[in-house]
C-alpha cells in the first residue's frame, strides 16, 4: 500500500511541499491549542473538570421511574 501512494507521490510535482505543508499544519494546531488551554481561566477549568459528574448524577435522575 505505502508503495503505491509513494509511486503516485513521486508522479506529482513539488510533492516535497505537501509533506512539509502538513507537518506545519500539524504543528500549528497543537501551538495554539497549547497557548489557548494555557490562557484559559482557572475557574473556568475547574468549571469543565466537573462536568462529567454533573451529567451523571443528572442521568441517573431521569432514569429512576
Amino acid at each position: 500500500m505505502f508503495k503505491f501512494i509513494k509511486q503516485y507521490a513521486e508522479t506529482i510535482d513539488n510533492a516535497q511541499i505537501y509533506p512539509l505543508f502538513s507537518l506545519l499544519i500539524f504543528f500549528l494546531f497543537f501551538v495554539v491549542l497549547l497557548v489557548l488551554v494555557k490562557k484559559m481561566d482557572k475557574k473556568r477549568v475547574d468549571e469543565l473538570s466537573h462536568i462529567p459528574f454533573e451529567n451523571e448524577s443528572a442521568l441517573n435522575d431521569y432514569s429512576k421511574p
